[in-house]
């Protein structure tokens, strides 16, 4: 039985813009380098047990097999002792400056012993997002123009979101070599475009192809011929394809699924587009997602601004609560809920394309840590819904365990289980016999 994870997250964006010059650190702006145990602690005052997180990519990855995890090791220290379970963000729209930027070939494989070098420090952590929102940070970095490299064309796209993708895959192959039991929630915008009329159609479709690729390649889900020919002119090769198609982690993974009220979008028959505000909504955009995938579903992000009225957020929030209720009553596999963030953010009014220093409300507190009316009404809601929405996938065999059973029999014995297993799948791909599974060891794992 997996109960429903109620959850927030700590702002942590640190994209490069202006060629580079300048890094976009959400958390230096937001405070958390100073607050975090009072972070934590206002975590725990929610009720929330779940939260979204992550060291700062730029200041721990010094360089290959180089770490700096001092702030790592005093914040995940405290997650571990306030009993909160992270679900570990390890890269969020930047890398560090001797990457360079997304671009780079060597990316995916220096992150994957980045990656490896987390998990096995942090023995303990069992839930990640390896990349955080890979599409996005694609779109922004290399089709915008906004972060990072700052390139505008269809190959500087397809080649940023090709490193990305194949840096979450094998992200997640060098997390299951440490923790086999872990489990994957893939936090991705999900997205519509609308036609503005008949003249608009192709391109809108065109666009809701494209929406899906990050997730199509991390899942191993074949594209269609358009999608195909598209990858292929830009710069993908044949061989790049196939590698997302053999190393299909699927089996791990839960869809989360970010929704703002900017994610559904109006095309012009020019091509361009601009936000059209909530058409769908949250319940309908998911359904399509979950259709396509078939997973275990986490509404991973949102937020809205307080708002001139101080009643917009919480608005919001019911809204969204609404939207997961629906999906859960038609049927889909719906295990949390996040508010996203715990603070409010900086800069986010411009994407981070500008260093204002311009507070946005979006946060269940306020930078002064008092919390704000949509925090009162997350916590309510929490208390209110915690017993009532158990819920269970066929998909999910592991449980997740909160950090203060992290070292019990069960889990031992499950991470036993998830080894065997995984022996069992790569005999089998290989075409050899499997090997038995090794006896659970008394003192860990």
């Amino acid at each position: 039985m997996i109960y429903f994870m109620f959850a927030t997250g700590i702002e942590n964006s640190y994209p490069t813009v202006q060629g580079g010059r300048v890094r976009q650190d959400e958390m230096d702006k937001c405070g958390h380098y100073t607050h975090w145990q009072k972070d934590f602690d206002l975590v725990g005052e929610l009720g929330v047990g779940y939260l979204r997180y992550g060291p700062p990519i730029h200041t721990t990855w010094l360089g290959p097999d180089h770490y700096d995890w001092s702030f790592a090791d005093e914040t995940f220290a405290g997650l571990r002792s306030r009993n909160i379970t992270p679900i570990v963000d390890l890269c969020h729209f930047g890398v560090p400056d001797w990457i360079g930027n997304f671009q780079n070939p060597d990316f995916p494989v220096q992150f994957a012993r980045y990656a490896a070098a987390f998990a096995a420090r942090f023995p303990w952590v069992q839930l990640y997002t390896p990349v955080n929102e890979m599409y996005i940070c694609a779109l922004f970095s290399a089709k915008y123009g906004w972060w990072n490299e700052q390139m505008t064309t269809d190959r500087s796209f397809v080649t940023a979101l090709g490193h990305i993708v194949k840096a979450n895959v094998l992200g997640m192959q060098a997390i299951l070599n440490a923790r086999p039991d872990a489990i994957f929630i893939q936090s991705e915008s999900s997205e519509y475009f609308h036609a503005e009329n008949p003249a608009a159609i192709g391109r809108a479709e065109f666009m809701n192809e494209v929406r899906f690729l990050s997730l199509d390649l991390n899942y191993g889900h074949r594209v269609g011929s358009e999608m195909y020919e598209y990858l292929l002119d830009n710069g993908m090769t044949r061989e790049d394809y196939h590698f997302f198609l053999q190393n299909n982690l699927k089996h791990h993974c839960i869809m989360g699924n970010d929704y703002y009220v900017t994610n559904e979008h109006l095309v012009h028959p020019d091509g361009l587009t601009e936000a059209s505000g909530e058409i769908y909504g949250y319940s309908v955009i998911t359904g399509q997602y979950y259709a396509r995938y078939g997973l275990p579903v986490m509404h991973t992000e949102t937020n809205l601004s307080q708002g001139a009225g101080g009643d917009e957020a919480v608005r919001w929030l019911r809204k969204e609560w609404a939207n997961v209720l629906r999906v859960r009553n038609d049927g889909l596999p719906i295990v949390g809920f996040t508010w996203y963030s715990l603070t409010d953010q900086v800069d986010w009014d411009t994407a981070l394309r500008e260093n204002n220093g311009t507070v946005n409300s979006l946060g269940l507190y306020d930078l002064n840590r008092n919390i704000r009316p949509v925090g009162e009404a997350y916590r309510r809601l929490i208390t209110e819904w915690r017993d009532v929405l158990p819920t269970q996938s066929v998909v999910l065999t592991v449980p997740v365990f909160p950090p203060n059973q992290q070292e019990s029999e069960a889990v031992r014995d499950l991470q036993d289980k998830a080894r065997h297993a995984r022996r069992t799948q790569d005999a089998t791909a290989q075409g050899n016999e499997p090997t038995s599974p090794t006896p659970t060891s008394s003192t860990g794992a």
